[in-house]
């Protein structure tokens, strides 16, 4: 078993990671990121700390993008938008999500509603230029 000190390393490197980024990594981008800075990091304690960061509710996931789960730092309520052809994941900061969103939702499904995600679904700019040539 790991000591103490390198387990939680590890794990505040995984959390830091998550929260400087807006990349939305997955698991597997995750381990690459911190592998050359850390070469003692398995690819099985990310998929671990994520769970149990994502349990606890310190990081979000996005659910699956493309066959791939992906991951925000970003707890905070904001809005997805998600590239069907690409699979890249953006923030729309600029959108904000109507606070009565779950208060309908509640109303509606007769249940505390705890958390709200919206994401968009469509081809990104990039990729629709791609289809045009």
């Amino acid at each position: 078993m790991e000591p103490q000190t390198k387990r939680f390393r590890k794990r505040e490197a995984i959390l830091s990671y998550l929260q400087h980024t807006d990349a939305h990594p997955s698991a597997e981008t995750v381990y690459a990121g911190l592998k050359s800075t850390m070469p003692d990091i398995s690819l099985g304690t990310v998929y671990r700390n994520l769970s149990l960061f994502k349990d606890q509710g310190m990081i979000q996931s996005l659910g699956s993008v493309k066959g791939v789960e992906r991951f925000d730092g970003n707890i905070n309520p904001h809005v997805h938008f998600i590239c069907t052809c690409c699979g890249a994941v953006k923030d729309l900061h600029e959108m904000h999500i109507p606070r009565e969103l779950n208060s309908q939702a509640a109303v509606l499904s007769h249940a505390k509603i705890q958390a709200c995600q919206l994401s968009f679904t469509g081809i990104c700019q990039e990729c629709a230029e791609k289809e045009i040539i």
